[in-house]
């Protein structure tokens, strides 16, 4: 199934070859949000893990802040605000890859949370090519 991702009226919209429908993207951050926070609270707080741990949470945790800051720009700052989302959505797949190496945290949450992280880095990214045009 081919997928093409369009912004209507400030709204995530993603196409495919069934049918139209939309995606709360801004609900799917604040989900992202907790659960990072979630799965922190599944890892060990060991002294050597403090500053990843520090890392991590202010990157995962501002992905949806500044994206909900967009929200309320003009389209040049928009662009520039889902820039910085994308900046600290490669962060954050970036500590989930020390965190994955590390073995830490719940299996099952580390697997999802790292799919996730995944995906809302590939749709910031579509979002941020797409208002760069702009």
């Amino acid at each position: 199934m081919k997928q093409n991702i369009e912004i209507k009226s400030g709204e995530l919209i993603i196409l495919d070859t069934a049918e139209n429908y939309k995606i709360d993207l801004k609900e799917r951050l604040v989900n992202f949000t907790v659960n990072a926070i979630k799965f922190l609270e599944t890892s060990p707080c060991r002294k050597e893990y403090g500053v990843f741990r520090y890392q991590f949470s202010k990157a995962a945790t501002s992905i949806g802040a500044i994206y909900e800051k967009s929200q309320a720009s003009i389209p040049r700052e928009f662009h520039a605000r889902v820039a910085i989302s994308l900046r600290e959505s490669r962060e954050t797949r970036f500590w989930y890859k020390v965190i994955n190496k590390l073995h830490l945290g719940n299996e099952d949450t580390r697997r999802y949370v790292i799919q996730e992280s995944k995906e809302i880095t590939l749709v910031t990214r579509s979002i941020a090519s797409k208002t760069k045009q702009q």
